[in-house]
């Protein structure tokens, strides 16, 4: 089970249609990438990696994607979620050894 950080609590509203993008990793790293529509028309983003044991490793709120559809703000969302697991299991392997 995911353990949310305060980032994810601050952009999390119910009210909101948002699309969501979940995966597993071949590590068992998982990534949650929300997009939404704010009340103002604007597109919103929620990035989320997450360690096998359920904790946050990053959250990251992008309030703005201007002119931007919510179909191409995920896909963008979706590398960088994948960049960033990436990055945080190489440093995992170099503070191991």
């Amino acid at each position: 089970m995911r353990q949310r950080g305060e980032r994810y609590w601050a952009w999390a509203d119910p009210a909101l249609h948002c699309r969501t993008h979940d995966e597993t990793l071949d590590d068992g790293t998982t990534i949650d990438v929300q997009v939404r529509l704010s009340s103002a028309g604007s597109t919103q983003m929620f990035i989320g990696v997450y360690a096998t044991s359920g904790m946050h490793i990053f959250e990251e709120i992008c309030d703005c994607r201007p002119g931007e559809s919510m179909t191409r703000a995920l896909a963008w969302g979706v590398g960088r979620a994948r960049r960033v697991a990436t990055e945080a299991a190489l440093h995992k392997g170099i503070d191991e050894k």
